[in-house]
């Protein structure tokens, strides 16, 4: 193993910052054009694409689509006791944290007795997309159709590749089962987000798509923004570990490999004040590659985008953590309290040795669909808002325009907008000056 260890601030920042742009360069202009081909094709033909995408990239025709609601209770009933129960507490407590989400609606009563408001309605129809390939995510089943759920989504239509067999993962079933979805549709990849952006003779056209997927799926949401809504353009997995003396190498390891074993090009950063800390990670990774069931994956995301950093205190480590704005930030310090007082850019904080990410991947409550490559800036979690629009109320009455109207008037005229103007002198009786 070859991860790189750095002792200098502008080199790490670099670094840093070449990590965070990993998914950039000229290889996207033509995936992005391979997309838009898929997309093209399945806004013309529906289902017939879908099919036909399906046999050119998985190997089978997934015929029919739609999986049958009663395999979904099967394989609710057929999952093993302690699985679903694990299920079970996952799903409770995503339930409970997400419903404390809904926004209030506003109303407010201005200083001429007119009305003005905000409320929240979700949208009719919701699309979520659920990965295959190298493993399963009931995780993201849950994490994406409970706050769907909570925010009163009417339909709910989940897309996931099929596995050799032709039926998506089991897990993924029962949690769609626990989770409320009733229909599940048997398409992955750039062509499912065309088949729920456009609809097809099996899919219904949604309003919203949310859920990761690898970067032709990234680029197929990107593509079809505005047609629908998207939850975020998610990159890959990323974790940053703040660690002082006092933590533990054997966790900070642990910690590390559970973001690079989920892909190639997952990073996992290391910022610490302890040169034996730094000296002592690398060999507790080794350690556990030995029989690791997904070490090439794991080593290959270590090797190319794992990083240790020595920094001279926790002040440096943070400022150094904004730069990169993390997906997972892990505080592994004496005061992690106090230290996350200081993180501006982070879209989710885990503070303490008993809070490692994965309870955050599976049950701690919050989403754990999170920005990435440095969005934290801007961007926080999935969430009940996701699938909510909301809107402006204004009830003025004839003193509350009696008292504005001259202003309206006053300001449409600068701007050259004759009728926006007009339209209160009209009510108001107001001559043009």
């Amino acid at each position: 193993m070859r991860i790189t260890c750095l002792r200098d601030r502008q080199r790490a920042g670099e670094r840093l910052q070449a990590i965070a742009g990993r998914t950039e360069g000229g290889r996207m202009r033509e995936e992005e054009a391979r997309v838009a081909a898929i997309l093209a094709e399945v806004r013309e033909r529906g289902d017939a694409a879908l099919l036909d995408f399906s046999e050119r990239f998985d190997g089978l025709r997934p015929d029919p689509l739609r999986v049958p609601p009663e395999r979904l209770a099967q394989a609710w009933h057929d999952c093993p006791e302690p699985l679903r129960r694990a299920l079970d507490l996952a799903h409770d407590r995503i339930l409970e944290f997400h419903h404390r989400q809904m926004p209030a609606d506003l109303a407010v009563v201005g200083p001429h007795g007119e009305r003005l408001g905000r409320r929240w309605r979700p949208v009719q129809r919701a699309g979520i997309y659920v990965p295959g390939g190298r493993a399963s995510y009931p995780s993201t089943v849950l994490m994406n159709a409970i706050p769907a759920r909570v925010a009163g989504v009417e339909r709910l239509v989940m897309v996931t590749p099929p596995g050799p067999g032709g039926e998506p993962n089991a897990t993924v079933l029962a949690a769609a089962h626990r989770a409320g979805v009733q229909e599940v549709i048997r398409v992955g990849g750039a062509q499912a987000i065309g088949a729920l952006a456009y609809g097809t003779e099996t899919v219904p056209a949604v309003d919203v798509i949310s859920g990761p997927g690898n970067l032709y799926v990234t680029l197929a949401k990107k593509a079809v923004y505005g047609t629908v809504g998207i939850d975020s353009l998610a990159g890959p997995s990323e974790v940053l570990v703040i660690a002082d003396h006092t933590a533990i190498p054997a966790q900070v390891a642990a910690d590390l490999m559970a973001q690079a074993e989920h892909d190639p090009l997952a990073a996992a950063i290391l910022i610490t004040t302890s040169e034996a800390l730094a000296a002592a990670v690398p060999a507790a990774i080794e350690a556990q590659l030995e029989r690791h069931p997904r070490a090439a994956i794991t080593l290959q995301a270590l090797n190319d985008w794992g990083l240790i950093v020595v920094c001279d205190d926790l002040a440096e480590a943070a400022a150094l953590s904004d730069r990169f704005a993390p997906e997972h930030l892990e505080l592994l310090v004496e005061d992690p309290e106090s230290l996350a007082g200081r993180i501006i850019h982070a879209g989710a904080i885990f503070l303490g040795q008993w809070s490692p990410e994965a309870v955050g991947d599976y049950l701690a409550g919050p989403n754990h669909t999170l920005p990435t490559s440095g969005t934290a800036r801007f961007a926080g979690a999935l969430s009940v808002e996701t699938f909510l629009r909301h809107t402006s109320l204004i009830h003025f009455n004839r003193a509350a325009l009696e008292a504005t109207g001259a202003a309206v008037v006053t300001l449409a005229e600068s701007e050259g907008l004759h009728s926006h103007a007009e339209s209160v002198r009209q009510r108001l009786g107001i001559q043009e000056s």
